[in-house]
């Protein structure tokens, strides 16, 4: 990783704050008399549509803003598709969002409340979705945003780490979630330049280990 990440992950909390919040960091008591530690926790449930990936979502499309696109193509199986919409809809941008016919309902009126247009693939899983993105954004010479294997996107998302790392940086380890891995990657490799001591420890779902199973 570029050992200038951090700085670059720095600038990009000040490029996207006017269209994200600034998450508390918030002790737990209960973690911490059951661990014998002391358990903080990053509630991005706050964050704008509720997730992280809104910051990662900002961040790329202010960047591709700048080119002034016809159309940003993605995919998602909700959060991401929610997060781009929601920044779209700030920025005045148009997105096409193709999503599994398996998207909850709830997650599917989200995305077309912030104006999104979306197409239903006929495939039930997340990847056959970003499949038919990548094809009609290559047919169409349209911008592709990955969900999570995009540098600007990843840089986005470690402003998580960087927000933490504002708060408190006495920290001997960090636990975070594990999906398609841009979280991880991005809040990971930040906070290891900050802090290069400090523990980098992956979960996911036993049931659900998405990384793993790709």
């Amino acid at each position: 990783m570029d050992s200038n990440f951090h700085k670059h992950v720095d600038e990009a909390l000040s490029r996207i704050s006017s269209l994200i919040r600034k998450t508390p960091l918030q002790y737990s008591p209960s973690l911490s008399e059951k661990t014998g530690s002391e358990v903080y926790l990053k509630l991005e449930n706050f964050q704008v549509t509720g997730s992280f990936k809104a910051r990662g979502a900002a961040n790329k499309l202010m960047i591709l803003s700048k080119d002034k696109p016809e159309r940003i193509i993605t995919a998602s199986s909700g959060n991401h598709g929610s997060a781009v919409a929601n920044a779209a809809a700030e920025l005045g941008l148009e997105v096409l969002i193709f999503l599994p016919k398996t998207v909850s309902p709830a997650k599917l009126n989200k995305i077309k409340l912030f104006g999104a247009e979306v197409v239903l693939t006929e495939a039930d899983g997340r990847t056959d979705a970003e499949t038919a993105a990548r094809q009609y954004a290559e047919e169409n010479q349209l911008p592709y945003l990955s969900p999570y294997n995009d540098l600007d996107v990843i840089t986005g998302q470690a402003t998580t780490a960087a927000e933490v790392f504002k708060d408190n940086k006495n920290f001997d380890a960090v636990f975070i979630a594990m999906g398609g891995g841009g979280l991880i990657s991005g809040m990971g490799g930040y906070l290891k330049q900050k802090i290069s001591e400090i523990r980098v420890i992956a979960c996911s779902p036993e049931n659900s280990a998405a990384c793993i199973m790709q």
